[in-house]
């Protein structure tokens, strides 16, 4: 009986590991199936994320100059905008400064209504000249100097000839009938001189 026994027992270790190889073998097959099917599917998968890689890489592409192009649209209409208001604004400090120029001659008019002393509203007037001729300099306006100067035509106008007692003078300018400026060494406006000849 222990013969059998062991018997069976051999016939059942040895069944063992034959049934164990089987199962061991069908779940490599089965496993062996599934990753394939799992690379079939990996290889669709990349084969559709490079076409919806490409789709979202356009698409943000497309955002990009969307919103490129709005702002570079609100640059533009901004930096007009400023230019137009320069235009319109630019000259305000100026005008801000001017103003008190504007009370004083206004003051002079009134005062020379009722003044009896001429020569106070010659000062007061002198007065006012000087403020408005500091206000031209502070603002980069500046006289032109002629009298004595030889003629030049990118800052004198010659209107008219006048002969001179002195030959030193010949061709140089005698009178001036109206004074010339500068803003900022730009001519604004040419001075209008009498020659000596």
């Amino acid at each position: 009986m222990t013969k059998k026994k062991n018997n069976k027992e051999e016939v059942h270790s040895t069944a063992m590991p034959n049934d164990a190889d089987e199962i061991l073998n069908e779940t490599v097959e089965q496993e062996g199936n599934g990753s394939e099917e799992i690379e079939g599917e990996n290889e669709e998968e990349e084969v559709a994320n490079p076409m919806e890689e490409l789709q979202n890489q356009v698409e943000e592409a497309k955002d990009k100059y969307i919103r490129l192009s709005a702002e570079f649209d609100n640059y533009r209409k901004r930096t007009q905008r400023e230019k137009m208001d320069l235009i319109r604004f630019g000259s305000e400090d100026a005008m801000k400064a001017i103003l008190p120029l504007v009370d004083d001659f206004e003051r002079a008019v009134k005062h020379s209504e009722t003044a009896t002393d001429v020569e106070a509203l010659k000062q007061g007037l002198v007065l006012i000249q000087v403020k408005f001729k500091e206000f031209l300099k502070a603002n980069g306006v500046q006289e032109i100097e002629d009298i004595g100067n030889e003629l030049d035509t990118d800052v004198h106008e010659a209107v008219s000839k006048t002969p001179t007692p002195k030959k030193e003078l010949k061709g140089k300018i005698v009178d001036v009938v109206e004074k010339g400026y500068k803003l900022n060494d730009k001519v604004i406006r040419f001075s209008k001189v009498v020659i000596g000849e």
